[in-house]
């Protein structure tokens, strides 16, 4: 579907104004997927009219769902595995052993629709009896509206549940529907919580956290903006806290908040020199 220049100018303004992404090259091909159902729900002919519209700025929800479309939910359980098996081997192992409150506190930033979230909490659910006595709480963010209504419903898709979950997991955790519905179990969706949050203008979850997952939520920022994210994260860590981003993302030479994880390649702490205002760890319920 054919769209002129000005008008793709004007959305990957807006998408950036309100999420700070942007519609890079690379991502151009979504605005046909993404938009079309769009285009045909509400009337319009073309995409050129469609985007004429918003920039009336006399349909608000209009221009969420636009926004919400043109967002990359790209998501899947236990998303490359390694990581999962970095976190649990590495900082969660460190936690176990030094934390004399037994509390740990994880922020999932870009959390999409929940798959990471609930990944990690089935990972510490599966190994009970490590964790009896624990409290652990797993926090779940995303600018998406959408995404979070999703994430909180806790129901997935005979292929989103195919798609890197083990039948292990499937069968322990999750309850068929029926029409090819699964939904996770209560006992998971107790151990997390999720909210709207854009990382970019609001401040992390209360508190300090423990573990701290960004992964391939960065690489559609700007320099700028990807500063100002690294100052949100270095806001929410706690001073002994681990960041993880995604495979190709990296806070080298990006900030000064943050170094890397001696210990665990791949991971980040913050930086010695940074600043660490004395603020109370993040709520455990």
């Amino acid at each position: 579907m054919e769209i002129s220049s000005s008008a793709e100018r004007i959305l990957a303004s807006l998408l950036e104004t309100r999420t700070g992404q942007q519609l890079t090259l690379a991502r151009r091909w979504r605005i046909d997927s993404a938009l079309t159902s769009i285009l045909r729900e509400h009337g319009f002919a073309h995409l050129d009219q469609l985007v004429a519209n918003l920039v009336t700025g006399r349909n608000p929800r209009l221009t969420e769902t636009v926004i919400e479309a043109l967002l990359n939910n790209e998501t899947y359980f236990y998303r490359d595995k390694l990581p999962f098996d970095l976190l649990l081997g590495g900082p969660l192992a460190r936690l176990e052993r030094v934390r004399t409150d037994r509390r740990i506190a994880i922020w999932c930033a870009g959390c999409s629709t929940g798959q990471e979230v609930y990944s990690l909490a089935m990972s510490i659910a599966a190994d009970a009896a490590r964790w009896q006595g624990w409290r652990i709480e797993i926090v779940g963010t995303d600018l998406s509206r959408a995404a979070i209504e999703r994430a909180r419903a806790g129901t997935y898709s005979q292929f989103e549940v195919q798609r890197g979950l083990p039948v292990t997991q499937m069968v322990r955790f999750f309850e068929e529907l029926g029409g090819g519905a699964w939904r996770i179990s209560d006992e998971i969706r107790k151990m997390v919580r999720f909210e709207a949050r854009n990382i970019i203008e609001a401040p992390p979850p209360p508190g300090r956290f423990d573990i701290i997952l960004c992964r391939n939520v960065l690489l559609y920022f700007s320099t700028d903006v990807r500063r100002l994210a690294f100052a949100r994260l270095a806001q929410g860590i706690a001073p002994d806290g681990s960041l993880m981003l995604g495979a190709g993302e990296t806070a080298l030479g990006q900030t000064d908040r943050f170094v890397s994880d001696p210990d665990h390649r791949g991971l980040y702490i913050p930086a010695p020199a940074t600043p660490q205002a004395a603020t109370p760890r993040a709520r455990v319920a």
